[in-house]
Order: C-alpha cells, then structure tokens, then sequence
C-alpha cells in the first residue's frame, strides 16, 4: 500500500531527469536575477532608507504594470502551448503575436498613468510614523528620479515576456536563460558605476539604479530577438510575424472569454497586493524599508517555486493539448508533491538566515528587527504558498481561468485586502502582528485548493477546436 502510494506522488528517474532539463535554465536565470536584485537593493540601501524606501515605492507600482503584463501573456499562453503540443506552428505565431499586441496596449496606457500621475500615486506610500528618521521629501525626491528614467525600460520589458514566454511554451528555457544571466550583470556593473560614481562616471545615486535597469533590459531583449529570427528554422512560428498584425477572429474571441478572467486577475491581484503594502506603508517608512527588505529576499528564496509554476503550465499543458488527460493529471500531481516537499526545506533555510540577512543594508535597527521577524513568518508560510502557487498553475493549464479569477484575484480583495485595511487603520497591533495576520490567511485559500485539484476538473483541452 505505502509503494502504492509513494508510486502516485513520486516519480521515476526519467520523470526527475525531464523536469530538471526544463526548470533547470529557469532556475539560474530566475536565481541570478533575483540574487543581482538583492545585491542591487543592498547598493542602493547602502545610500540610506530614504532612498531604498523611494526605489522599493516606485517597484511596487512597476510590479503592477509587469503582473498586468504577465497576466496579458498569461491569457494567451494558455493556447500557445497547447498549440505547441499538438504541432500547429501557425497558431503558436498568431498567439504571439496577440501577445505583442495586447502587450503594446497595457504598456502605452501605464506609461500615461505614472506620466501624469506618478507623485500622486508615490504619496499614498509616505506616512510618517513616531519611529521614523528618514526624510519624506528625500524619499519623494528620489522615488521620481527613479521612475522618470525607469520608464524609458517598458517597451523592452515587454518585448522581452512576449519572446521569453513564446519560447519556454515551445520548452526552450536556455536562451531565456542566458539572455537573462547577461542583462542582470549588465544591471549590476550598470549600479556600481552610476549609483556611486567608480571609474568617472557620474554619482546618479537612487536614479542611477534606474538606468543600470533601462540599459539591461535593452541588452536582454536585444539577445532574445536575434536569437530567434536567427533560428527560425529552429523556431517556424517567429518566421513572419511581423509579416502582418493579423490575428484570427477566433482566437481573439477564444482569448476574450478563457483569457480576459486570467488578465483582469493579474491586474486586479497585482493591485491588491499594493494596496496590502499601501496598507503597511501606515505603519511609516520603517514598515515600507522592512517591507522591501523582506520582499526582496522572500523572491531569491522563491525562485525555485516561480520556476515549478512555470514548469506545470508548460508540461501539464502540452500533455492537455495532446489529449493526454489522464498523463496530464499524474504529472501534475506529481510535481505538486515535489514542488511542497522541496518548500519545507527551503522555508527553514529562510528561517535560519533572517536574522543575519537585514544586517546587510545600511538601515536603522528597527528596520532590520521587523524585517527579521517578517522573513520568519514568510520562511514558515513557504509551503503553503508553494502549494497555491502551484494549484493556480494548474487550473490556468486547462483554461479554468473564471476559476483562477475567483481562486486569487477575488480571494486578494475578500481576504487580505480587508484584513490588512482593518488591522492597520483601526487597531494599535504592530506591523509584525498585520502581516502575520495576512500571510497566514492563506490556509484558507489552501483548503479550498486541495479538493479542487483532487477532482480533476481543471485537465481540458482548450486548442482543439483550432486544429485543421
């Protein structure tokens, strides 16, 4: 019965050996990028919390436009790997190019907005409280001068999730990867000549990040683009797309109604998520500095966990779109086993590490004892939130995308949202207490994942009405 079992949930060497070739290229780019991040949040941390609270205010508005974005890609990715998987090259070109289209849409319409109201939005993040030392006007001042210039880094932000998703639906993660690798070192040599002014290039300071930033998102998308127009024959489905912007009526319909629940999700999740955080900033700039301390490296030690969701749209998704249902459910199973199993490790290891890590940012020690406690309280909800991330990929993979909508859009505007509204508007509890409160909420979404994914319902195939 225990080999019956242990057979259900775990799989072979080949099982292990095929999921390693795909999320392995994903991992190290994810990994680097997200250990240059940090070490660009210790560089710019190293000017002060003004600045580091400035740059974390303006990335979380940026982190709405790139979930926005991804959510956009998401909805059509759906189809392009089903298209992938049952060989229909000309679909997988028209889903890419609906990407680039809608994608060009959302990155006009956030450009207008931070443009004309960028200061407004920056201001609803600055709330002093009684434990703060650092300046309001700096932090203002240097959030601006870090978006004016972060700014110029949107369209090559966009190209760069249209061609990097098109080519991990098609199973290719290397060129991501290295395309990746080589854009974070660009943006780390980029920090530690223009933040601090080596080698007689000018100190920019908190605005020297920003374009460190700009100038690595160039270079990835550059590499992205050459590499698969230059393959074509690799890759038929990059072979005139620019020929026309025509999409079919079809799958702009098709998209509409599986996909737009999937995009409004990300929109709406990513802004609840800063409107959570703009609950925080109440508590001041010490919560906004601990907040971005904590985010930051919550990112590095979840690296793994965006790569396994990334590794369930993709493998359980081209099993669908082969009409493979059943194979579909096993594998998904069996990654979500491992994808839990792997996150009680890495959580403790979070939890080992928090109390040296705030240590590395030039920051007051009330910073750095809140982003010790908030790393704690992360590390220990680490699996559950392996196992969530992981249930959203897989219900996405079938294009039960009113479900994901419901799953965790709504679940962010009925639950945290409220919780993180109330507790710190009306109550005197600590910062610690608030976002204990809405980390470990999510036992409820838990609950509700669990039986859904044990029915099955989610395995369907979405593409095959498409195939001539």
């Amino acid at each position: 019965m225990n080999r019956k079992i242990l057979k259900r949930y775990v799989g072979d060497w080949n099982f292990y050996r095929s999921l390693m070739i795909l999320i392995f290229p994903m991992i190290i780019q994810q990994g680097v990028t997200s250990f240059v991040n940090l070490l660009d949040n210790l560089m710019v941390g190293n000017l002060g919390t003004a600045p580091m609270s400035g740059v974390a205010i303006v990335n979380q508005l940026f982190f709405v436009y790139s979930v926005s974005l991804f959510g956009m890609n998401s909805g059509v990715s759906i189809f392009g790997a089903q298209f992938y998987g049952c060989g229909d090259y000309k679909g997988v070109r028209n889903a890419t190019r609906l990407k680039l289209l809608s994608s060009a849409v959302v990155t006009v319409v956030s450009i207008v907005v931070l443009v004309m109201f960028g200061p407004q939005l920056i201001g609803l993040f600055l709330h002093e409280s009684a434990t703060d030392t650092a300046d309001m006007a700096l932090t203002m001042e240097s959030a601006m001068s870090y978006l004016r210039i972060l700014l110029w880094g949107f369209p090559p932000f966009m190209m760069v999730m249209a061609y990097s998703g098109t080519l991990r639906e098609a199973g290719h993660t290397v060129t991501s990867m290295v395309a990746g690798v080589v854009a974070v070192f660009v943006n780390l040599i980029g920090n530690y000549l223009l933040i601090y002014g080596h080698f007689g290039f000018p100190q920019m300071g908190a605005a020297g990040a920003a374009l460190a930033t700009v100038i690595s998102r160039w270079v990835e998308m550059t590499i992205l683009m050459l590499y698969a127009h230059r393959n074509e024959d690799k890759f038929p489905f990059f072979k005139g797309l620019y020929k026309s912007a025509y999409v079919p009526l079809d799958l702009w319909k098709k998209v509409a109604v599986t996909g737009s629940p999937l995009i409004l999700n990300e929109i709406l999740w990513s802004a609840g998520t800063t409107f959570v955080n703009q609950n925080y900033s109440l508590r001041g700039l010490t919560a906004v500095a601990a907040n971005n301390i904590t985010s930051t490296c919550w990112q590095l030690f979840c690296v793994i966990m965006f790569s396994m969701g990334g590794a369930i749209a993709i493998l359980v998704g081209q099993q669908l779109g082969a009409g493979e249902i059943e194979k579909a459910k096993d594998t998904d199973r069996k990654l979500m086993f491992f994808n839990v199993a792997l996150h009680v490790v890495i959580g403790g290891l979070l939890i080992l590490f928090a109390p040296m890590i705030p240590h590395l940012y030039n920051t007051e020690p009330a910073v750095r004892e809140l982003a010790r406690q908030q790393l704690i309280i992360a590390g220990i909800a680490l699996p559950m939130n392996a196992f969530t991330h992981g249930a959203y990929f897989t219900i996405r993979s079938g294009g039960k995308t009113m479900i994901t909508f419901l799953f965790d859009c709504c679940y962010t505007w009925v639950i945290s949202v409220p919780i993180s509204f109330v507790l710190a508007r009306y109550t005197a509890l600590p910062m610690i207490a608030i976002y204990a409160a809405v980390q470990f909420a999510d036992a409820i979404k838990l609950i509700i994942a669990v039986p859904m994914l044990r029915s099955g319902f989610w395995a369907n195939n979405v593409v095959s009405e498409f195939e001539e």
